[in-house]
């Protein structure tokens, strides 16, 4: 039996990265997926990375940061499939400074992608969830958000509001049917990461108990399990996904 046969799922940033390893769990898992991204060219990309023709797979350009953007895509897909039954809110972005360093426009930046736009989603997505009694929201935070990060005042900040807004969310919608949980995820290899000098690299593997970088598909799956009904009593958590990096 497939965890999520027949569910509707919303997965922004779906086009890189663990967003996309996400959209490929989903869609293995028996989901329908709408993939949202910033522009089409990303949306053609992905397609062509997936190299798929299923037609449980869909793809919308938009931008999360804007609440009408949101609202009509959400419009969109209700009046397309029916339901929504899980929005991952995964998108995120850096613009990484030191204190001393750190302009305001990129801590505006990195708070309206990660934070301010994980209100918009998740409040657009919350009202048709309790309007039809059931639905998940996942938000996706980071260990940062945790123990805090040199040069990351925006990032940590948003991430950290991320872990407190889905603790607020779990309290008032609990009762309603909708679950929300955060995830977490360490040191992951995104394209993002391959990209820094192998001595960085390094670095990071040797921070972690168990010696290596995490891949997408393994904080896909956690966020395939937390969307299915296996996780049916977890509900207003940060789950790491980490290798141990904050035991």
């Amino acid at each position: 039996m497939k965890k999520l046969e027949s569910k509707v799922a919303i997965i922004t940033g779906g086009a890189a990265g663990i967003g996309m390893a996400t959209v490929e769990k989903f869609l293995a898992e028996g989901a329908i997926v709408s993939a949202w991204d910033i522009n089409q060219e990303m949306g053609d990309a992905l397609i062509a990375d997936l190299q798929t023709s299923d037609k449980r797979l869909e793809f919308r350009a938009v931008d999360v940061t804007d609440e009408d953007s949101v609202n009509v895509a959400i419009t969109a897909i209700v009046e397309k499939y029916g339901q929504l039954d899980v929005m991952i809110n995964n998108a995120g972005i850096t613009r990484d400074a030191t204190l001393l360093k750190m302009e305001g426009a990129a801590f505006d930046q990195v708070i309206d992608v990660n934070l301010k736009a994980v209100f918009i989603c998740g409040q657009a997505a919350a009202k048709q969830m309790v309007a039809q009694g059931s639905g998940v929201i996942l938000n996706a935070s980071s260990v940062v958000g945790l123990y805090g990060n040199f040069g990351q005042t925006n990032y940590v900040a948003s991430k950290a509001g991320v872990i407190g807004m889905t603790q607020v969310w779990a309290r008032e919608l609990g009762r309603k049917g909708v679950r929300v949980n955060a995830i977490a995820p360490g040191f992951i290899a995104t394209e993002m990461v391959k990209k820094m000098p192998e001595n960085v690299i390094e670095m990071m593997v040797d921070r972690v108990p168990m010696q290596r970088i995490g891949e997408p598909s393994e904080v896909a799956t956690v966020y395939a399990f937390l969307a299915s009904d296996e996780a049916s009593f977890i509900h207003g958590t940060t789950l790491s996904v980490d290798g141990g990096l904050i035991s």
